[in-house]
């Protein structure tokens, strides 16, 4: 089952986050297959300032442990997860 991780920095966190960056991405990377899609939420000067990642869990249960074990998350750079399960409607290029 599909899984979309909705990712908030906390306030004033832009320097955390780019310095666990590197991590951050080869933790997604290692994911292989079950990371799907991921990027960061802009604030309005164009700042990452949250993330949306995309993953295929068995569920919920894995999902929250593959949330928890991002560096971001060890970090304390987010002030909320919502993990929700997600279909992939449209222009899904597994569904073909």
């Amino acid at each position: 089952m599909l899984y979309a991780l909705l990712c908030t920095d906390k306030s004033n966190s832009l320097a955390l986050r780019m310095s666990v960056r590197p991590d951050h991405l080869a933790y997604l990377a290692s994911l292989d297959t079950k990371l799907k899609a991921a990027g960061p939420f802009l604030d309005e000067a164009g700042n990452p300032n949250g993330s949306l990642v995309i993953i295929d869990a068995a569920d919920r249960s894995e999902a929250e442990k593959m949330a928890a074990a991002d560096p971001y998350a060890i970090a304390g750079l987010f002030a909320a997860v919502d993990i929700k399960p997600w279909r992939w409607a449209l222009k899904n290029p597994e569904a073909a």
